[in-house]
């Protein structure tokens, strides 16, 4: 069992085959649906970095915000503000120690 994409169901139909589902009523459910999803999207990721694999990343990443009302944009704006403030990621910096 796990969380498809919404039009799975009927593109398996459509191929002639069946398929049982449910929907997900309860929010911690869904949460933890996308939770698991999002982890299978970034290991697929790291196997396969394509566009493909990055692009269901941020489907997942999308409903998620959706979920918790928050706009895309609004995602994006905050991590451009925060990469001015204090960089992006990719000089691979590891912090170590403070003292």
């Amino acid at each position: 069992m796990k969380l498809v994409r919404d039009r799975i169901p009927e593109i398996i139909e459509e191929s002639g085959k069946t398929c049982k589902c449910s929907v997900i009523k309860e929010i911690g459910e869904f949460q933890e649906r996308l939770f698991e999803k999002m982890q299978e999207e970034m290991m697929e990721f790291f196997e396969n970095p394509c566009l493909e694999e990055a692009g269901d990343m941020y489907e997942v990443l999308k409903t998620i915000t959706w979920l918790h009302r928050i706009g895309m944009e609004e995602v994006v704006d905050a991590a451009r503000h925060k990469a001015v403030e204090r960089g992006g990621f990719y000089s691979g910096i590891v912090l170590e120690e403070i003292d």
